[in-house]
């Protein structure tokens, strides 16, 4: 299953019926478990753990040093979970001391050629990352958002669950979680229905939503003001609960 002309540090551990195809270099302190397929010329650098049914293809750099000034060899890691597939040219790094040594990918995630994943990063589960989309350090993204092709994520913000960035996207600021980002200078453009819908979110629940979006972002009202009047769809919905904690938690403030 290990092409001869891989290099395998002798410090890997490697499930029995993991493959690695030819040319790829696994260093030290790198665990692969089962299931996982390495395509030809990936490399994989440790402290670096990946799960189970993984797909890694071609030319991708998993587990490869922060590109931050300030490290400096520190012991840092990756840890990846299951059934991720991670196409060509996409880079992975680890983390630093300032985000605590860790950077995680999830589960059932898809990254598509060219994406970057910077140190630090928080990545959930069942999230594309279309082409190019790339994450600066400190970046969280939550479980089933879909990142556009070329989409740039400026370093500590964060990603809510189910948003949709559209191409070129560039965002600089937290984006709530079911929030389209639908300009190129990360601007709101409404709820992802689209997602919610083929997720199981009923009508109901989507509508109150969008009535929550239209007050505390649409209306551009101040923070406090704005959550005051959503009090009542907050006590309804739990789903509008969750979109109204992380506004009234975001350091960076919100994309409107």
């Amino acid at each position: 299953m290990i092409h001869s002309t891989a290099i395998i540090d002798d410090s890997a551990k490697i499930a029995d019926d993991v493959e690695i195809g030819p040319y790829s270099i696994i260093g030290a302190q790198v665990e692969i478990n089962s299931g996982t397929w390495i395509g030809p010329h990936v490399v994989i650098n440790g402290p670096t753990k990946i799960g189970n049914n993984n797909k890694i293809f071609q030319f991708a750099s998993v587990g490869e040093d922060p590109q931050d000034l300030k490290f400096s060899g520190e012991n840092s890691s990756l840890e990846i979970g299951d059934n991720n597939t991670i196409r060509e040219n996409v880079t992975i790094s680890r983390g630093t001391a300032d985000g605590g040594n860790v950077t995680r990918i999830g589960n059932n995630n898809l990254l598509m050629a060219y994406v970057h994943i910077a140190h630090d990063c928080q990545v959930g589960n069942n999230i594309i990352f279309a082409n190019s989309a790339s994450c600066a350090g400190h970046v969280e993204v939550g479980d089933h958002a879909i990142l556009g092709g070329f989409t740039l994520v400026h370093q500590f913000t964060k990603i809510g669950a189910h948003c949709f960035t559209s191409m070129g996207s560039i965002i600089n600021q937290d984006v709530p979680p079911y929030v389209v980002v639908a300009s190129a200078y990360g601007k709101a453009g409404g709820i992802n229905k689209v997602g919610l819908k083929r997720r199981g979110f009923s009508d109901k629940v989507i509508r109150a939503i969008v009535n929550a979006y239209k007050i505390t972002i649409r209306s551009k009202k101040p923070r406090e003001q704005a959550l005051q009047e959503a009090a009542d769809l907050i006590d309804q919905y739990e789903e509008v609960k969750v979109m109204t904690d992380f506004i009234k938690n975001s350091e960076r403030g919100i994309v409107r």
